[in-house]
């Protein structure tokens, strides 16, 4: 077990879940810092602002098969029919999954750019695969949950 710990920001309001859509989950920033790694160098706006984002392209992503989930009858995430585990469903965790990729992604991405020096943009070149398997995990998430292939391969 990691005994990571996020070190809090001084000052800072504790962080708030974002209330989500109602048929999605809301968001535990708490959590989310946690699962990400984050120590105090991301402050809580900017997790937020980041969080929001991926809510945002998670269930636009996400719209067509929650429709379908709609038509069938089931009244949010937690209704689909998923095993069980460690107190979630499957679908909750890949959503989860899928959004803690973006905010990932998308953390890295910005905060690669402090240092402009030759040192820093090795280190930001360093940081490339960081964010290509950060969207891949939010794209594996999203087909997972939709029960899609991961990869879709077509001859030229």
């Amino acid at each position: 077990m990691s005994s990571f710990q996020p070190t809090p920001t001084p000052g800072t309001a504790p962080e708030l879940p974002i209330t989500n859509d109602g048929w999605f989950p809301d968001v535990d920033l708490v959590a989310m810092r946690k699962a990400c790694r984050l120590d105090g160098t991301v402050t809580p706006e900017r997790l937020r602002s980041a969080a929001v984002t991926a809510v945002l392209h998670v269930n636009d992503q996400l719209a067509a098969w929650k429709q379908a989930q709609l038509d069938i009858g089931l009244a949010s995430l937690a209704d689909v029919p998923s095993p069980q585990i460690d107190g979630s469903t499957r679908a909750q965790l890949l959503y989860t999954r899928a959004l803690i990729g973006q905010v990932q992604s998308q953390l890295i991405e910005q905060y690669r750019d402090y240092d402009t020096t030759a040192k820093g943009d090795k280190r930001a070149d360093a940081m490339d695969p960081r964010i290509d398997d950060a969207r891949r995990d939010l794209r594996w998430a999203l087909s997972d949950l939709q029960g899609l292939p991961r990869c879709t391969v077509e001859l030229i």
